[in-house]
């Protein structure tokens, strides 16, 4: 009888431990996601002020900003692609197993990266990163949204996007930090927290089981990554290889050609790699085109904030981050304190034209203001103010409209599709800066081009205000157009 005890507690144990607590609360299972996604959004941005001192080390010179970029843009070119196809998987199996894997395999590849030797080695385990992030966001936004009563989503929604949004903008304060000891650490950092939120997830996270849709096609995602990867490849390299020169052309007219074949899967596909009935839902479609403006400006802007202080005004690693960190700061405080009140009063899409609006402002801002002498106060900050301000009202609510929709057997699948086209805005923006950028031969040429620049990233996020505020007029989005 004691051993048959023995036996029934320790099958209990291995039941509890491989399963979580089933009662586990909605607030627990937020954070411990949020730690999970602040992982993956820190790592998109945490590695900019790192480039000039990965480029040293790595002995890069002449064109080495054009390779150096493909330490962001492989990331988050593989990261968008992959975004939704393994949101897809997350709707046939257990949400929390695809969480833990996700995190695992960032947290290895973020010691891989932390140990590489070359920029080939790196950018290869950075997108071994890409695909470990790329499995923990959706399904921990699809944990999120099973686990939250329907009338708490968006406010739980918002909170997951806001620390996502804030650990996005403050990684070059962080980056700046580690890069004072070194660059390796803007990666290695990752493996600490990841070790707690694979803890804290093993134990606590509840059992969140999938649905029996079918199995998704890998070609879909195979078309679009490579498809934005050759457009991309065609806008960073255009400027040093000539803009009629045959590579360009091949490489643009080929991403041009995969992204048609990739859109003709999606419509003709029986089984395609996004949904076609989810575009049917209006708040849903919106979202995702306005995504994708604001994350190409937003992407370009802060790319742009880190390169101008530390190659034009010469900054450390570390001042320019702790420069940077205004803008972040007002992220969380307009997110949590405004966002929400204005969005019930006014619906998704004037907060969404408003915040992209001062977002632009912030980038006229720098245009109009920064010289070549150093000028913090009067040259950047107002600047970082209003960009942050403009994060803090558009990106919550552009993935709280976006998601709200949505019925429960496509709740990873449709935040992956948002997601993706945000993705995809900041590899196209860090692309068109670079573009911009060129190779500039003097102080007064480089000050002409990066203000061109910042009016380029204006105008796109006013694009994006006038899509808002016309395609985003409903408050509230009806299911039942997959809920059949």
């Amino acid at each position: 009888m004691q051993s048959l005890s023995q036996r029934s507690r320790a099958l209990s144990l291995r039941r509890r431990l491989h399963s979580g607590p089933r009662d586990a609360s909605p607030a627990l299972v937020l954070a411990i996601v949020c730690a999970g996604v602040v992982l993956a959004s820190l790592d998109l941005f945490i590695v900019n002020v790192a480039l000039p001192q990965i480029g040293h080390d790595f002995r890069l010179r002449g064109g080495g900003l054009a390779g150096l970029s493909w330490v962001l843009n492989g990331y988050a070119i593989v990261y968008a692609a992959f975004l939704v196809l393994f949101g897809r998987l997350a709707e046939r199996y257990r949400r929390d197993r695809g969480f833990l894997l996700g995190v695992a395999v960032f947290v290895a590849a973020s010691a891989a990266c932390g140990a590489a030797s070359s920029l080939t080695m790196l950018i290869a385990f950075r997108v071994v990163q890409a695909a470990g992030a790329a499995l923990l966001t959706p399904t921990s936004l699809g944990l999120i949204l099973a686990t939250f009563q329907p009338e708490r989503r968006q406010s739980a929604v918002r909170t997951w996007t806001a620390i996502g949004g804030l650990a996005a903008t403050l990684g070059p304060v962080v980056g700046g930090l580690l890069v004072a000891v070194s660059w390796r650490w803007v990666f290695l950092v990752n493996v600490p927290v990841g070790v707690v939120a694979l803890t804290a997830g093993w134990r606590w996270l509840p059992r969140a089981p999938g649905h029996p849709v079918p199995a998704p096609d890998a070609s879909g995602a195979v078309l679009i990554t490579a498809g934005i990867g050759a457009i991309v490849l065609g806008l960073v390299n255009g400027g040093a290889w000539g803009w009629g020169d045959g590579r360009t052309i091949a490489a643009l007219g080929a991403g041009a050609l995969l992204l048609t074949l990739f859109a003709a899967h999606c419509a003709r596909h029986p089984n395609p790699l996004i949904d076609r009935a989810l575009f049917r839902l209006r708040p849903f479609t919106s979202a995702s085109v306005v995504a994708f403006f604001f994350s190409a400006a937003f992407g370009a802007m802060l790319l742009s904030r880190v390169l101008w202080a530390q190659d034009v005004w010469h900054w450390s690693a570390l001042l320019t981050g702790l420069s940077i960190a205004p803008g972040p700061l007002m992220v969380p405080l307009v997110a949590f304190g405004l966002t929400g009140r204005l969005t019930a009063r006014l619906g998704p899409g004037p907060v969404i034209a408003a915040g992209s609006t001062v977002f632009a402002a912030g980038a006229v801002w720098w245009a109009l203001a920064v010289g070549l002498r150093p000028d913090y106060v009067g040259g950047m900050l107002g600047g970082m103010l209003l960009t942050g301000i403009g994060v803090g009202l558009t990106l919550p609510t552009i993935m709280a409209t976006g998601t709200s929709a949505l019925p429960a057997h496509s709740l990873a699948t449709g935040s992956a599709v948002v997601n993706m086209f945000r993705q995809i805005g900041l590899a196209v923006g860090v692309a068109i800066l670079i573009a911009i950028l060129g190779t500039p031969h003097s102080p007064l040429a480089t000050l002409d081009v990066y203000r061109r620049a910042w009016v380029v990233v204006a105008a796109i996020s006013l694009a994006g205000a006038v899509l808002g505020a016309v395609l985003m007029t409903t408050r509230r989005a009806p299911t039942a157009a997959l809920a059949s």
